[in-house]
């Protein structure tokens, strides 16, 4: 019932296309083989093992479709391990419809999205973030861009809907894994690295303020 629920729910968002279904992690694989989708929408059971195993076998399918991890399992240990396998989002079911779609658009339609993780508890992507040397995550990405843009610390959390604190850990730690001191800093150096472009840092979308992002992910 989830599985179909949710195949309805993603046919009602433009841009994206249900292509298949399957009951089970072998079955996924060889449909991913035949139909050969930009994202797969994984949903974890226990144990734990399979579902190892069938992240293993998608991301041989070539080309490797983007997985997102759906699971009633908030458990830091299975979350950290799978993204280490290459999933690019792990969303708990208690998470709204909004999130999840966010999470599968970004996994569709932006290359930058790794490690997306919805519902879990700040101790736990925190964890995550153990470790992880001078690699970005999404939402510090998304945060060092609006920074670029001009935007301060309370515009960044007004439009992302976290707190201004929350904003100021997360460009710490880009400060931090960046080996920088400024925003004008880790501006410069996202642009040497083309991390960022400058029609990034420049774009104006229609209809809204210059450094407005229209579909920020979650």
């Amino acid at each position: 019932m989830f599985r179909e629920g949710l195949a309805r729910l993603l046919g009602t968002y433009g841009g994206l296309e249900v292509v298949g279904e399957t009951a089970n992690g072998e079955e996924a694989v060889i449909l991913a083989q035949r139909k050969k989708p930009d994202v797969v929408i994984m949903q974890v059971q226990m144990p734990f093992e399979k579902a190892q195993e069938s992240l293993r076998r998608m991301r041989g399918v070539s080309p490797a479709p983007k997985v997102v991890i759906v699971t009633m399992f908030e458990d830091p240990h299975m979350m950290r391990e799978l993204l280490k396998l290459g999933a690019s989002a792990y969303v708990l079911k208690s998470s709204s419809s909004r999130h999840l779609i966010g999470a599968v658009r970004a996994a569709v339609f932006d290359p930058f999205s790794e490690n997306v993780v919805v519902g879990m508890p700040l101790e736990a992507l925190e964890e995550t973030s153990e470790g992880s040397g001078g690699v970005l995550t999404v939402r510090q990405l998304e945060i060092l861009l609006l920074a670029a843009r001009g935007l301060s610390n309370r515009q960044i959390a007004v439009h992302l809907h976290i707190t201004v604190g929350t904003v100021g850990r997360h460009l710490s730690d880009v400060y931090k894994k960046m080996e920088v001191g400024s925003r004008s800093e880790a501006t410069r150096k996202a642009l040497r690295e083309e991390w960022i472009t400058i029609m990034d840092v420049t774009q104006e979308n229609e209809g809204g303020e210059p450094g407005q992002i229209t579909d920020p992910i979650t």
